[in-house]
């Protein structure tokens, strides 16, 4: 077999042992809040309002099926000063009296506890993909969502082994989150046509390394078929 049939060969095999199972595969949001989706905010990403529909055609399909749907939340706090605000966000820091805001500046953006982020820089999920009162919101202060969390936990208490993701950014909170479920065994679904990050090229560069070592690659509508069919 040439080069290129023994990647396609392997790429056959983990889209067969990815494969949605009912009972085993849950769907994650990953961080579609108000501080990265809104129009405005200091660290708005406007991809994220383009793959909006997408990711709810998922929730609707995920959740029609009876299948867990989990959202998560990135957030920042003083009381917990880690390296996600200074130095490399710096628009999670506590916006200051008079001073500029926005991007590149200290905005509240996604802040909790003292001075917490309001309105186009909340840390809530955006109202159009509201979770549900029964969904879990697994709030946290890194990009990798199953670090310092109990998002683990609630897979395995669910039975689940392996997940489907969306959300934003691409290449930060996605990709840290694929690397790290994969780590810990889960079987990955990344959603192409349904995370967003500001530069296209980055978004397909993650989509490349992924297909590869860490999940499958799979879009909006391919994935609602596999559920429906």
């Amino acid at each position: 077999m040439s080069v290129d049939e023994l990647i396609q060969a392997k790429l056959n095999r983990i889209d067969q042992s990815h494969q949605v199972m009912p009972d085993k595969t849950a769907l994650l949001v990953i961080d579609m809040q108000h501080g990265f989706v809104d129009e405005g905010a200091s660290l708005e990403i406007p991809k994220a309002r383009n793959i909006l529909p997408n990711i709810q055609s998922l929730v609707t399909a995920f959740r029609n099926a009876a299948m867990p749907v989990i959202f998560t939340e990135f957030v920042y706090a003083d009381t917990i000063p880690c390296l996600r605000g200074d130095p490399f966000g710096p628009e999670h820091l506590a916006a200051q009296t008079g001073a500029k805001t926005g991007f590149g500046h200290p905005s509240n953006n996604c802040k909790i506890g003292t001075e917490p982020g309001e309105g186009l820089e909340s840390a809530a999920t955006i109202d159009a993909l509201k979770p549900l009162e029964t969904e879990l919101v697994v709030r946290g202060h890194t990009y990798d969502k199953f670090y310092g969390t109990h998002l683990d936990l609630a897979l395995r208490s669910l039975g689940i082994d392996r997940f489907v993701i969306t959300g934003v950014t691409t290449d930060c909170c996605v990709n840290s989150t694929i690397i790290s479920g994969s780590t810990r065994n889960y079987r990955v679904t990344a959603i192409s046509d349904a995370m967003a990050t500001i530069h296209e090229h980055i978004h397909d560069a993650c989509l490349q390394i992924w297909e590869n070592k860490f999940a499958r690659i799979r879009t909006t509508a391919e994935l609602i078929a596999e559920i429906t069919d």
